[in-house]
This record gives structure tokens, sequence and C-alpha cells, in this order.
């Protein structure tokens, strides 16, 4: 099966910055895409990152959900107070500790979220899904080995991206 991309230049002629530029761009164009879906649903990017990684882990904390969607935690607590306002998420007491509450979607929020990952879902299959087999292979590959770099840089510098 061919690539439906262009032929790339040359190895020799590789270029990191050009590549990072166009990854850039596509992330762009990607996020902007599936905002405009997001937007007919009702949600705001930040709002679906929030809904989205508590279908993976309910039950966090403020702090670990921060941590998560890679924000501070006052950055997070606006967003979630008017999450909780809409009835998309609630906050649970934890048993012995005072200062913290557990994050939990209510029902409306986990539908809204399913209905934000089917479209996100639909975006990607429309784009990326069309690639071949062995282009995807190679670019999971080349994406696991940049993050690799990326979090060997973090620790190096002792500081993790916000």
């Amino acid at each position: 099966m061919t690539s439906l991309s262009p032929a790339p230049a040359p190895a020799e002629n590789a270029d990191p910055l050009r590549i990072w530029f166009r990854f850039i761009r596509l992330n762009r164009r990607a996020t902007n895409a599936v905002a405009a879906e997001l937007k007919e649903l009702g949600l705001s990017i930040p709002q679906f990152d929030l809904l989205s990684t508590l279908t993976e882990r309910e039950g966090m904390s403020q702090q670990e959900l921060a941590e998560r969607l890679y924000v501070t935690k006052g950055n997070v607590s606006g967003l979630l107070d008017r999450m909780v306002e809409a009835g998309l998420v609630e906050r649970r007491s934890i048993p012995g500790d005072r200062r913290s509450n557990a994050l939990y979607l209510t029902s409306k929020g986990r539908d809204l979220a399913n209905h934000g990952i089917a479209a996100q879902r639909a975006y990607v299959m429309r784009t990326l899904g069309t690639l071949p087999p062995q282009d995807l292979a190679d670019l999971e590959r080349i994406v696991l080995a940049w993050r690799d770099m990326a979090r060997a840089e973090e620790g190096a510098s002792g500081s993790k991206p916000r």
C-alpha cells in the first residue's frame, strides 16, 4: 500500500525545525477542527479536556486533575466551579481529608463527554485514520520516540511543562 502523503525529502535534507513548524501547524488545524465540533455540543476544549479526563479516572482530587491537564490547581478551579454549576461534575468529600474533594462525572457530564469523544474519534478516523497502516505504525514509533526524548529533557531540566 502506498502513502497518501508526498514523498519525503531525502534524509540528509530533513530539517527538524521545519518538521516542528509543520507539526505545530497541524496540531492547530486539528485542534481548531475538533473545537468546532465540540462547540456544536456546547463544549470548549478545556471543558472537554476536563470531562474526558474524568471518564478515564473518576475520584481524583482537583490537584490530580490539574496535574493530568498540565495546568495549575488555580487554573482548573474556576473551570471546575462552572462545570459543577452546570451539573456536569460533582465534588464528593474524601473521608479523612477535609481539604480535598473527589471529582466525579454526573450522568449529564458522562453523556456530554461521550458525545465529545465520539466527535473527536470521528475527526481522527476521517483524517489520521485514513493513512495506510504502515504509515500509522511509523508515525506512532516516531511520536513515542519524540515523547521519550521530551520526557528525558524534562527530567534533565528538573521541571514539568505547564
